[in-house]
């Protein structure tokens, strides 16, 4: 496979705390990889080790064939990096920081005149194109960030929290921009929004304490979840949670107000034609059955530790479903 991004063996020290423990992955163009973790995992410390910001205590780092401790220059041109914070100079306008980026990536005229009409245009910086930086809103701020870090057409984007800041309409605008260029890139995101992972990203990495602890499909993350393939009926009838429970295949049914109830299938088996049959077997009056839809905030804190007191799975006493 054509890896734009190799990871193998990234570990970073700070004295005596590790940061990255032992971090390896890859990831090919056409992918948008989803990571994941709570605050301090690691997450900024291994995008600013892949982008050649820290040096890595252990390990290396190739960006497009490219190692980024030896051979930096060419690695670093292959990549855009949005970084925490997005920092720029605040006297500067976005046009003329656009125009500064344009200038130390070498962008001749006629590609630097088209990429920022591009970038202008797709992120929306139209009506703040010569407003001194400082001035203006965390998420105006933020999508300058953005344009500079796609200004040049990199193969390889790095973007650290890039929603971060913006409003939902403008978050939607970010990741179709962000969907658009997937096919032609790799891009690693890092996000604590989950919703994001749905939305932009076809592989999700999970990683606490510096180590990464699941990586897979947002669908695979999912079915982790103790609400996969949980159905969810609405019935009146008498004895509803006994005969749930005594059915095959089942591991714990959860009574909930207004006479519904979930069962909870074992290994995340699909149960809801059993529980159909079960329905018209005894006859019952029921006004919904339904499957549950997998829980990705729920697999994110049953991974990293984080477990909502209120909400554990196996306890018999989930609550509701968000």
């Amino acid at each position: 496979m054509d890896w734009m991004i190799e990871v193998d063996g990234l570990v970073k020290k700070f004295g005596h705390l590790t940061a990255v423990d032992g971090v390896s992955f890859n990831v090919p163009k056409g992918q948008v990889l989803g990571f994941l973790g709570p605050n301090g995992a690691g997450k900024s410390t291994t995008m600013k080790m892949i982008t050649g910001f820290m040096t890595p205590t252990a390990g290396t780092v190739r960006v497009a064939g490219h190692d980024v401790d030896e051979d930096p220059i060419a690695a670093k041109a292959k990549i855009g990096y949005l970084p925490e914070g997005a920092p720029a100079y605040p006297d500067m306008t976005p046009i003329g920081f656009l125009n500064f980026i344009a200038d130390v990536r070498g962008l001749d005229a006629p590609t630097r005149r088209r990429r920022l009409d591009y970038v202008i245009a797709n992120v929306h910086l139209e009506a703040v194109l010569r407003q001194p930086i400082e001035t203006l809103s965390k998420g105006f701020k933020r999508r300058v960030g953005l344009a500079q870090a796609i200004l040049h057409d990199p193969p390889v984007l790095v973007l650290d929290e890039p929603t971060d800041g913006l409003d939902p309409n403008q978050k939607h605008e970010v990741r179709g921009l962000i969907a658009d260029m997937a096919k032609e890139k790799a891009i690693v995101i890092s996000t604590h929004i989950l919703e994001e992972v749905d939305a932009v990203c076809s592989r999700a990495m999970i990683i606490a304490d510096g180590r990464i602890v699941a990586d897979g499909t947002p669908a695979e993350l999912e079915s982790q979840s103790p609400y996969h393939n949980a159905v969810l009926i609405e019935c009146q009838n008498d004895g509803v949670a006994e005969a749930l429970r005594a059915m095959a295949g089942v591991t714990l049914v959860d009574e909930l107000p207004g006479g519904r109830f979930r069962a909870y299938p074992s290994a995340g088996q699909s149960i809801v034609a059993d529980v159909a049959d079960l329905i018209k077997q005894q006859n019952w009056s029921t006004s919904r059955l339904s499957v549950e839809q997998p829980r990705l905030d729920e697999v994110f804190r049953n991974i990293t530790g984080a477990k909502d007191t209120n909400n554990k799975a196996g306890n018999g006493n989930r609550g509701e479903a968000a």
